[in-house]
Order: structure tokens, then sequence, then C-alpha cells
């Protein structure tokens, strides 16, 4: 009778596995339902907010509309050929090109210069660290105004500190040879700590016995900084330099509040020009859909560049 039963219990095993085969395949069927599940509301805005604007920017483009005139007039390629051959807006891209190459470099540099000075054994390094990092958590309008007072040739600080090695103050914001340094300085001062903290974790995940392998060779403080600082922090330097000139390429808070493009466009940059068109005196949209795209592809390009000519000098082994 026990023999008998043990039989029937086997003989239920393998119609058991069976079973729980066909399951899993029902299951492995209905995967791409399951994706669909989860992705589609991620499409769905991601369509909404994002990729619709950009064909509808497309089309505005095409069009000339403004916002006192609800019509709209096909123009086909004439934004584009306007902004091409306008020197303001040529005047704009070389400005676009200072601000971003120098806030950039600057940053970069200073900043890992700075990492490398919080990196050392200090008192209140911590306390260092965090004032820092403060700017990069600030509002960038609220930035501006502060500055702005302390660019004042008359009564601000720099005036001040200047007075007393009986320098002159510039009018930093009046003058077209001194605005965009201005905001310049203020943007690196803004987004130094972000650089520097970033850079300072790469400092700290690179091996100690690298840099005693260097001394044992007889390398230097400079030539250790060369040849194993330098190459163990480019992953990092790629990440903040994509990351850094596209934050740059959008830029605008700081202009907006200390000089509104001027003196004479001197701190009008691309992203600038786009609200100046769409919705400051112009109210031509446009003309500002025209030179957003241009943006978009200046950034496409830049970005591509960077990914194709950089990326081959990074060194992602430990």
């Amino acid at each position: 009778m026990a023999t008998s039963t043990s039989h029937a219990e086997t003989a239920a095993y393998p119609a058991q596995r069976v079973r729980v085969r066909s399951w899993r395949k029902r299951l492995r069927e209905y995967d791409w339902l399951l994706f669909v599940v989860f992705m589609a509301p991620n499409l769905f805005f991601l369509s909404l907010f994002t990729y619709w604007p950009m064909v509808r920017n497309v089309s505005i483009s095409l069009h000339q509309t403004n916002f006192l005139n609800q019509g709209s007039i096909y123009v086909g390629l004439q934004n584009f050929r306007y902004i091409f051959t306008n020197n303001q807006f040529i005047y704009v891209l070389k400005n676009t090109l200072y601000f971003t190459v120098a806030s950039v470099s600057l940053t970069l540099i200073l900043g890992l210069l700075v990492a490398l000075l919080l990196n050392q054994r200090l008192r209140f390094r911590d306390g260092a660290r965090a004032i820092v990092f403060a700017p990069t958590l600030l509002s960038g309008a609220a930035i501006g105004i502060v500055w702005a007072y302390m660019f004042d040739p008359r009564y601000g600080l720099i005036a001040q500190v200047l007075s007393w090695v009986h320098l002159p103050s510039p009018n930093w914001l009046n003058r077209p040879e001194w605005a965009m340094p201005a905001i310049i300085i203020v943007y690196v001062w803004k987004n130094l700590g972000f650089s520097a903290v970033i850079f300072l974790a790469g400092l700290q995940s690179i091996p100690a016995d690298l840099y005693d392998a260097a001394k044992v060779d007889g390398a230097n403080a400079f030539w250790r900084f060369r040849s194993v600082t330098v190459p163990m922090l480019s992953p990092i330097s790629f990440f903040l330099m994509v990351t850094s000139v596209l934050a740059t390429f959008q830029a605008f808070d700081i202009q907006r509040v200390m000089t509104q493009g001027g003196p004479a466009f001197s701190t009008t940059t691309l992203i600038y020009y786009v609200y100046d068109q769409g919705f400051g005196n112009a109210f031509n949209y446009g003309r500002a859909a025209a030179a957003a795209i241009v943006l978009f592809v200046i950034m496409l390009f830049v970005t591509v560049a960077q990914v194709r000519f950089t990326q081959s000098q990074v060194h992602y082994d430990g």
C-alpha cells in the first residue's frame, strides 16, 4: 500500500513541474505589459513637458507671432535668416563663448585648488568646507542683488577695499568692459563650492598606495600631482566639464538681476537673448524660438564634442 502511494506522489511531481513552468511562461509573456504599466506614466509626462514643447518650438520658429498680436504668419526660415545676419546676434554668440569659457575654466581650476587645500589636515576644515559649499545652495537672484551692492563704485564693499590701497573702483555694472567680468566673478563664486566638493570626493577616493609608490620612485609633489592625481581625477573632471558647460549655457538669473543684459548688450548671452526676444522688448516668439533651437544645437554639438575628444583621456580604472 505504501509503495503504491509513493508511486502516485512521484507521478504527481512532473505534473506540478509542468504547471509551474506554464505559469512562468505566462508571466514572461506578460512582462511587456508590466513594462508598459511602469513606463507609461513617465513617457506620458516626458512627452508632455519635454518632447511636445520641442516640437512646438520648431513650429513657432517657422512663424511670425507675438504676444500682442494673436495672429500667426508662416515665414519659413526667415527667423533663422534674420538672427544669423543680425550683428547683435553675432555679438551675443561672442558673449556666450566668452562667458562660458571663462566661467567653466575658472570654476574648475579654482575648484580643484580649493579641493586640494581642503583635503589637507587643517584646523576648522569641516567648517571651511561648509562655507565654501554654501553659495551653491543660495538663489542666483539673491546673490545677484547682494553682489550688485558690493560692486557699487561709491559705497560698495569692493570700492571700500580698493580705497585702502588708494585704488579707484571701476564702474563695474555700467561699463561694457567691466560688466561681463563682474558677472563671471559672481557666477564662479556661486558655483565654486560644487566643483570643490566633487573634486574633494575624488581626491579622497584615490588610494594612498599610489602616492607612496610615487614617493619611492622619487617623484616630488608636482610630479605626484601630474602622474597620480590628474589621471585619477579624469572621470570627475570630465563629469564637471560637461555639466558646467551645459549649466553655463543656461545661466540667466544673475544677468537678469545685475545687468539686464546690458550695458549695450555686453552681458547678453544666448539664453538671455531668447528671453529678451520672446518676453522682453521684442515680444517676437518666432525669433525667440529660432534662437532657442540654435542654443539647443550648440549645446548638443558641444556635448558630443566633449564626449568624443575628452573621454579618450579619461581613465576609469583604478
